[in-house]
C-alpha cells in the first residue's frame, strides 16, 4: 500500500466526516494527517509492519493516527471509513467532486432535498429547488449546474504541460492591453504541480476595467462564471476556470505570494509574522500593535520584500509546500535548484529503429541545437515487440552504424545504449554478453505491471542487481490522469539502488513524470544520484526536459544531485 493511498483513505475519512458535519477540528486534523502522511518521503507501509511505534516520530502523526495507520496496512480497511461510507449513499459521494460545493453543503442538500446523485442535483438546480434553500441562491444554482458537468472527471486534473499552453495563451492575449503594468500566473501552476486543478492570474493594471473588457475577448471562454470590479471567473472550453484578480502595484508582490501559496506554506509563514509583530495578507505586510490594528505598510510591492520583511529569502514557488523550505532557510542560504541550463546530456530516447520517428543523426542535430554535448541512443530490446524491439543482432548492426557515425561529430559523444526490459519471469531481456558491450543500459518495466508487489520488487531488484544495468527508468509506470503506478516499494527500490551504485530516472514526458518530487526528494536524502531524461521519441521530444526540470526543483534537486549535469564519462 503506497503512501498515497494510505492518505486518500484519510483525506475521504475528513471529507465524509464533514458531510456529517462531524466537529471541525476533528476534521482537520484528518485533512492534516493526511498531507503529512501523503509528503511522507519512506514508506509508511513498512514502517507500520516492522516498527509501528516509529509512526509517531513522524511530525503530525499522533497516537490515534499511528495505530490507524497500523490497521490499514496491516488489514487492507479502516473500519472507521467502511462504516462511514456504509452510513451515507454510494451516490451522495459524487456530490463532493462538485466544484464549489463541498461536504457542508452536500450534505444540506442530502437532507433538504434528498438529493443522492448527480442527475437528481442537475434536475433540482434546472427546477430552481436549489436557490430555495437558505443559504443557496441563483447564483449558486448555476454555479452548481456549471460544475456538473465537471464532476464527472473531477479527479482529471488537467497536467501542468496542458495547463502551461493555456497560460502562455492568456498571457500572449494580455501583452496587447495597454492597462496591464504587470501579470503573473499564481497558484499549483506556479508552484509547478504536476496537475492542475485551476489557474488563478494576477494583474497589476492602470484600468480595472479595460483588463476585465479583455478578458472577456479571449477565445477560449464558454462562460463567464462571475464579474467584479477587480475579480473575474470564467470557464474555458477545456472545462478550465480561471481566477483574474487586479490588485495595487503596492500590493502586487503580497498577492502573488498568497496566492501562489500552498495553503500549508501560507499559514507557516502567516504564523511567522504573527510571531514578529506583523500581520500578513495579499494586501502587504503591516506592522500592528495588536489584532484589531490595520498596522503600518511595510512590504508587499514585490515578493521577495515580503520575505524579507520576515527574515527569510526569496523562497523558489516550487518548493512552497511545508516540507522543508523552512528548514533549509533556517539552514542558511538556499540552495541553487537546478535549471534547464544546467544538463548536459540526454540518456534516454529512441529512433526509428524501433518506435521513434527519426533517424540517430536527427536526433544528434536535435540534442544540439538545445545545447547538449552528448546522447545515449536507447532503442527498445526484443520484448516489446509492438515496438520491434531490437534482437541481440539488430542491436548490434545499430552500435556499428552509431560507431560508423561519430567521427562525423567532433566534440560531441554519441553512446551506444539499451532500454532493456525486464522480463515477467524476472532477469533481462538480452543476454549480459551483449549488455556488457554497451555504454548505457536502461532496465525498464513495460509488461507484467499488474503482478503482486513482490514479484515488481523481485524483477526491479534484480535488474538493479544486474552489474551491466545503469539505471532504471521511469521506475514506477505511473500514467499521470491514465495509469496509476504499479505496486512498487519505492524507498526499497532507492536503497538498492544506493546500495548498488545505480541510477534512477527522472522520466520528464508530462505523462510521467516518474519518479515523482517526494521520491526524488528521498533519492536525494538516500544518496541516489537522478537523471532527467526525455525519454524523446522524435527531435521536438527533448523539449519536454523542462518539464522533468520543475519536478526536481519541486523534489528541492541540484544540479550536484542530477549526473546528466556533469561532462561524460561520469565520475
Amino acid at each position: 500500500m503506497t503512501n498515497r493511498e494510505i492518505a486518500a483513505a484519510f483525506d475521504q475519512v475528513a471529507d465524509l466526516l464533514e458531510f456529517q458535519n462531524a466537529n471541525p477540528f476533528r476534521v482537520r486534523a484528518y485533512r492534516n494527517g493526511a498531507r503529512v502522511l501523503k509528503d511522507y518521503s519512506a514508506s509508511l507501509e513498512l514502517v507500520a509492519r516492522t516498527d509501528p511505534a516509529a509512526l509517531l516520530d513522524i511530525e503530525g502523526v499522533g497516537k490515534d493516527l499511528a495505530e490507524k495507520i497500523t490497521t490499514l496496512v496491516t488489514t487492507g480497511e479502516l473500519p472507521q471509513l467502511t462504516e462511514l461510507q456504509a452510513a451515507i449513499p454510494t451516490g451522495v459521494l459524487a456530490l463532493l467532486r462538485v466544484p464549489g460545493l463541498g461536504p457542508k453543503r452536500a450534505a444540506i442538500l442530502h437532507k433538504e432535498l434528498g438529493i443522492q446523485s448527480l442527475d437528481m442535483l442537475k434536475a433540482a438546480c434546472e427546477s430552481q429547488q436549489v436557490r430555495g434553500i437558505k443559504g443557496f441562491g441563483a447564483k449558486t444554482e448555476e454555479t452548481i449546474l456549471a460544475g456538473i458537468a465537471i464532476a464527472a472527471t473531477a479527479d482529471q486534473r488537467m497536467r501542468w504541460a496542458e495547463a502551461d499552453v493555456i497560460v502562455q495563451q492568456l498571457l500572449a492575449h494580455f501583452r496587447v492591453c495597454d492597462a496591464v503594468r504587470q501579470i503573473e500566473a499564481a497558484g499549483s501552476y506556479r508552484r509547478g504541480k504536476e496537475t492542475i486543478g485551476d489557474l488563478d492570474l494576477l494583474v497589476d493594471a492602470s484600468d480595472s476595467e479595460a483588463v476585465m473588457t479583455h478578458f472577456a475577448l479571449f477565445p477560449g471562454i464558454t462562460a463567464v462564471l462571475a464579474r467584479g470590479e477587480t475579480k473575474m471567473s470564467v470557464r474555458l472550453d477545456t472545462n478550465l476556470q480561471v481566477d483574474l484578480r487586479v490588485v495595487p502595484t503596492e500590493s502586487f508582490g503580497a498577492a502573488l505570494q498568497y496566492f501562489t501559496g500552498s495553503k500549508e506554506h501560507n499559514v507557516v509563514l502567516r504564523g511567522r509574522a504573527k510571531d514578529k509583530g506583523f500581520k500578513l495578507n495579499e494586501w502587504g505586510v503591516f506592522r500592528v500593535k495588536n489584532a484589531d490594528d490595520e498596522g503600518e505598510y511595510v512590504a508587499g510591492k514585490a515578493e521577495a520584500d515580503v520575505y524579507a520583511a520576515l527574515g527569510l529569502p526569496n523562497i523558489p514557488p516550487e518548493l512552497r509546500e511545508a516540507r522543508r523550505e523552512y528548514e533549509l532557510a533556517a539552514a542558511g542560504p538556499l540552495p541553487r535548484l537546478i535549471e534547464v541550463g544546467d544538463l548536459r546530456g540526454d540518456l534516454h530516447m529512441h529512433t526509428t529503429a524501433t518506435d521513434g520517428t527519426a533517424s540517430i543523426r536527427e536526433m544528434i542535430a536535435a540534442a544540439q541545437a538545445r545545447g547538449l554535448s552528448y546522447i545515449a541512443i536507447t532503442d527498445h530490446s526484443q520484448r516489446v515487440s509492438m515496438a520491434r524491439g531490437l534482437t541481440p543482432e539488430r542491436l548490434r548492426e545499430q552500435w556499428q552504424e552509431i560507431d560508423r557515425l561519430r567521427p562525423e561529430f567532433p566534440g560531441f559523444t554519441l553512446l551506444k545504449g539499451i532500454e532493456c526490459d525486464i522480463l515477467e519471469a524476472g532477469g533481462m531481456d538480452l543476454p549480459d554478453e551483449v549488455l556488457a558491450e554497451a555504454d548505457w543500459v536502461i532496465a525498464s518495466l513495460h509488461y507484467g505491471q499488474n503482478q503482486p508487489a513482490a514479484k515488481i520488487m523481485e524483477r526491479l531488484l534484480g535488474a538493479i542487481a544486474n552489474p551491466h544495468v545503469d539505471i532504471v527508468a521511469h521506475p514506477t509506470g505511473r500514467l499521470i490522469n491514465r495509469r496509476e503506478p504499479y505496486a512498487v516499494d519505492v524507498p526499497e527500490l532507492i536503497a538498492a539502488a544506493a546500495e548498488h551504485g545505480k541510477l534512477l530516472e527522472l522520466n520528464a514526458n508530462p505523462m510521467r513524470l516518474d519518479l515523482d518530487d517526494v521520491h526524488s526528494a528521498l533519492a536525494k536524502e538516500r544518496g541516489v544520484k537522478i537523471v532527467i531524461s526525455s525519454d524523446a521519441h522524435s527531435p521536438d521530444g527533448m523539449d519536454v526536459l523542462r518539464y522533468g526540470i520543475l519536478q526536481a526543483r519541486r523534489a528541492g534537486l541540484t544540479k550536484d544531485d542530477v549526473l546528466n549535469t556533469r561532462a561524460w564519462p561520469f565520475v
